[in-house]
């Protein structure tokens, strides 16, 4: 994990010199000093803010993948044979409008939407590799049914596929392929269209929200949330679950967004709406996640209030948040989720000078959430700032103890 260290600095450099840019031309566009260009570029400063990392991307015009060393290759070739099964999607994908080659009647919708969650505990395990595996079949299969079916059981073959398409999306972007993330959210938003389910197109915008935080375009992510809630507003007002689910889970996208773009009031005006929505979820007793893939409850606004006050820079007031926060809300949320949120408190540890801490919270990422938290750029960056820090201290022991037994350099 730690071979790699000064690999994204030597990216930004690459990318910097493509495009004949000097570190001084890079650090106007981004906000920031030369020298601390020169830093990032020498490996000097560890990269461990997603934002930051997309602002760099946008600058440089290219995918942030491109700087994070994304896809991640491992060094087993089985660990890799998901690169394989994106092929298969891409394939799907790309002939949505074609009559699928299905062997057979495909089964119901209902039956469809009954393997869909299986996915659902597949991604709360940040089983991403086995999501990618299984989905090529399962999107042939929901697209034959759209293909020889009518009225009510076709809008719903499309809303499978839609779902489908969902987790194409999110596994994409948590193994890092640039051109299935594109696809699957274009593929979404087409089958949200055909689903006859407002909530569901609401979701797809929810996606490209996502998608738009690649180029650091926080004011589009922003008015594309707006769209979202409008578009489900008279849902809400009218209690539909479904609908209160999703208003919540697109707020607390654009409170990232927000946050990103340095909107303080804003991300936590929008972390605020989003607590009201899960207040009537959790009063409404229902379960985690719903047919939307869509995981809400007070727990991820915890701990989504906790990343946001980290995308603003104040981990202080992100420590004095999960302090605060009711354990057994956050407990009972999947381990893709908690994985994310000990990564964001080992950061703050680290911020905070207390790298035991931030160690004892990246080994309980680890151990939530392994796939995810082994191959996320954050906390491999997280986990670098650590080691090269206790490098350090330890030489100035070394150093220091030499000085007493007068040993010569």
């Amino acid at each position: 994990m730690l071979e790699d260290r000064e690999s994204i600095g030597k990216r930004i450099r690459r990318a910097r010199l493509r495009l004949g840019m000097t570190q001084a031309d890079l650090a106007a566009v981004i906000g920031r000093t030369q020298g601390w260009v020169s830093k990032v570029e020498q490996g000097r400063i560890e990269l461990d803010r997603t934002g930051l990392i997309n602002q760099l991307a946008a600058a440089l015009h290219c995918h942030p993948n491109d700087l994070m060393e994304r896809p991640y290759i491992a060094g087993k070739a089985s660990e890799n044979q998901w690169q394989v099964s994106a092929a298969s999607i891409l394939r799907e994908l790309r002939r949505y409008d074609l009559t699928p080659v299905f062997d057979g009647p495909p089964r119901s919708a209902a039956e469809l939407w009954r393997d869909t969650e299986r996915l659902h505990r597949l991604r709360d395990a940040a089983a991403n590799v086995a999501i990618m595996t299984a989905l090529p079949d399962m999107l042939r299969e929901s697209r034959a049914l759209a293909e020889v079916s009518a009225g009510r059981e076709r809008e719903e073959a499309y809303g499978v596929y839609a779902v489908e398409c969902k987790f194409a999306h999110t596994a994409a972007h948590m193994l890092g392929h640039a051109e299935l993330i594109a696809m699957a959210c274009e593929r979404a938003s087409w089958s949200a269209r055909l689903s006859g389910d407002p909530v569901m197109e609401a979701v797809a915008d929810w996606m490209r929200v996502w998608d738009m935080w690649a180029t650091a375009d926080w004011d589009d992510s922003l008015a594309l949330s707006d769209k979202a809630l409008r578009a489900i507003e008279e849902q809400v007002r009218a209690s539909d679950p479904l609908a209160v689910r999703a208003w919540g889970a697109i707020h607390l996208r654009a409170a990232v967004a927000a946050a990103r773009a340095g909107r303080v009031l804003e991300a936590e005006d929008r972390i605020r709406h989003a607590k009201t929505a899960a207040d009537r979820v959790d009063a409404s007793g229902a379960p985690l996640f719903d047919r939307h893939s869509l995981t809400f409850s007070s727990g991820n606004v915890q701990i989504h209030a906790v990343s946001v006050q980290l995308e603003m820079g104040d981990h202080g007031k992100a420590l004095v948040l999960n302090e605060r926060a009711d354990p057994t809300t956050i407990a009972a949320l999947p381990g893709s989720r908690r994985g994310y949120h000990h990564m964001d408190l080992a950061r703050a540890w680290l911020w905070d000078g207390k790298r035991d801490k931030a160690l004892k919270e990246l080994e309980t990422a680890e151990k939530v959430a392994p796939q995810l938290v082994r191959n996320h750029p954050i906390g491999r960056a997280t986990l670098r700032k650590i080691v090269y820090a206790e490098r350090s201290v330890t030489r100035e022991k070394l150093r220091r103890m030499s000085d007493r037994f007068h040993l010569d350099g």
